[in-house]
């Protein structure tokens, strides 16, 4: 009996190192020698039709710089339209993208006047694009958010990549601004930026990104999938049903975009433990690519999602082990408890102190902000164990 806890408490802790540390560094090895591929459009008459795709509920602190910031974009006038709905927005939101509208014919606008959730917005969107520019190679959807304001050159930096065939989908590099020490801000800047260079290299190695950020993001119009119903990581699915089809996603770090960090560990747990419901209904309908866990998009989903996903599980039943094993009479499982007791709650118990005497050490706000995040994931797999009812969404608080 207690070989079969040390096992389990090891495979917890192995599968914990496997997706944090071990798999970042065999992707950093293993392109360090890589260069990505140069092979762009040149001549503007080659540049696909660009529908930006994007959907909008209360964004009226965000929403003028977001539409300035594609309508000032260096991408052919002719060739870029904009399609927004407002997900029966009840701030300013509608009147300013009406004022917009009215000002640019490439700007396509849907006060949507009942809630419908931000992926059946990005359905009907995605379906009225098609309709007017057709499907295929010459026409790209970019999908982002309000919250996301492009550099001028973001969507030519996305879109010159699909010259090369085999590419379908290209991630931009999210930049956080706003940074403060109080806080989880540089937490979440070192997260995002971490799991930039990751996506980024295995897109580099075999095409295989697993995954958007989704705040910015390009996509080749026919190998778009209507998002089903409830569903709520719209661009994960998206990007899933790409890579399933054989396509190349990769992730381009000179496509810059910016958004505000958020600070508010609150706030943002309320938005990671719904992600983290959407999460796990990615995982039962992508499950199957499990099957061949050695093949390049089984490994780097495993790898880089799955085992995350699977966090919360490994720190509560290493921690179960742990502790029937310290009582067990081995002095060196005691002694393993006690730190990993000091870790999960000691540490989080004293950054709150800390933070009450505007004490901020970045380390202890990792731990704690790793820890948090776990939590959130555990809650989000209870709500979709639960039955997700459905998709409509609260932004978070902007503008602080």
């Amino acid at each position: 009996m207690l070989l079969v806890l040390q096992i389990i408490f090891f495979i917890c802790i192995a599968g914990l190192a496997h997706a944090y540390l071990i798999y970042p560094f065999l992707m950093g090895f293993w392109t360090r020698n890589l260069n990505a591929p140069t092979q762009f459009f040149s001549d503007e008459s080659e540049w696909p039709h660009v529908s930006v795709i994007m959907a909008a509920y209360n964004e009226e602190v965000v929403i003028e710089e977001k539409m300035k910031s594609l309508i000032d974009s260096d991408y052919p006038k002719d060739k870029l339209h904009i399609f927004v709905g407002s997900d029966c927005s009840t701030d300013r939101t509608n009147e300013l993208m009406s004022d917009f509208a009215k000002a640019n014919a490439s700007i396509h606008f849907y006060p949507f006047t009942q809630r419908r959730g931000k992926p059946g917005i990005v359905n009907e969107l995605a379906a009225d694009a098609i309709t007017k520019f057709g499907k295929g190679a010459e026409h790209v959807f970019l999908l982002t958010d309000a919250s996301v304001i492009l550099e001028p050159f973001t969507i030519k930096k996305l879109v010159r990549h699909f010259k090369r065939e085999k590419v379908v989908l290209v991630d931009s590099n999210m930049l956080n601004i706003g940074i403060q020490s109080k806080g989880i801000s540089r937490s979440e800047k070192q997260y995002v930026n971490a799991e930039v260079r990751l996506k980024n290299r295995e897109g580099l190695l075999w095409g295989t990104m697993v995954g958007p950020f989704g705040g910015c993001y390009a996509l080749r119009s026919d190998y778009y999938h209507e998002v089903p119903p409830k569903f709520l990581v719209d661009d994960f699915y998206i990007a899933f049903k790409a890579l399933e089809q054989g396509g190349a996603a990769i992730n381009d770090l000179e496509a810059t975009c910016h958004e505000s960090v958020p600070h508010d560990i609150k706030e943002e747990y309320r938005r990671k433990s719904r992600i983290s419901a959407g999460n796990y209904q990615n995982l039962q309908t992508f499950g199957h690519l499990l099957k061949k866990p050695f093949a390049p998009l089984g490994f780097a989903f495993l790898s880089h999602k799955v085992l995350k996903w699977m966090g919360p599980f490994f720190i509560l039943i290493s921690y179960i082990c742990c502790g029937i094993l310290a009582f067990s009479g081995n002095i060196l499982w005691y002694y393993l408890f006690i730190i990993q007791s000091v870790v999960l709650f000691g540490i989080p118990f004293l950054d709150f102190i800390l933070q009450k005497l505007n004490i901020h050490l970045l380390l202890l706000r990792n731990i704690t902000y790793f820890l948090v995040m776990n939590i959130a994931l555990l809650e989000g797999f209870i709500k979709y164990i639960n039955g997700i009812k459905n998709n409509v969404w609260e932004p978070p608080k902007r503008g602080e």
